[in-house]
């Protein structure tokens, strides 16, 4: 897969070893830098906070627990019941 252009990721990933990885890709890293750093990095804090959705989103689909345990071991039926459970989430 070609690199992303940014790469958004929670506190944990923030070494710099992987900053630098990234950095060679070609991605940016949008990682806040912990409390205790030293060297505290800038990042997007804008686009940091939409992984939030994200994150809001995939829980809710781990509600359902066909999805959760990926009930279904067929592609095509997966998909499907991801579909279902996608407009019933829309709905509610």
């Amino acid at each position: 897969m070609p690199p992303a252009r940014e790469v958004i990721a929670d506190k944990g990933y923030g070494s710099t070893d992987l900053r630098d990885w990234l950095a060679a890709r070609g991605s940016q890293p949008v990682i806040p830098p912990r409390s205790n750093r030293k060297l505290q990095y800038e990042y997007d804090r804008r686009l940091y906070r939409e992984r939030n959705v994200i994150e809001r989103t995939i829980n809710r689909l781990k509600d359902f627990r066909r999805i959760a345990t990926r009930f279904d071991r067929n592609l095509k039926s997966y998909l499907a019941a991801l579909c279902i459970v996608a407009v019933v989430i829309w709905w509610l």
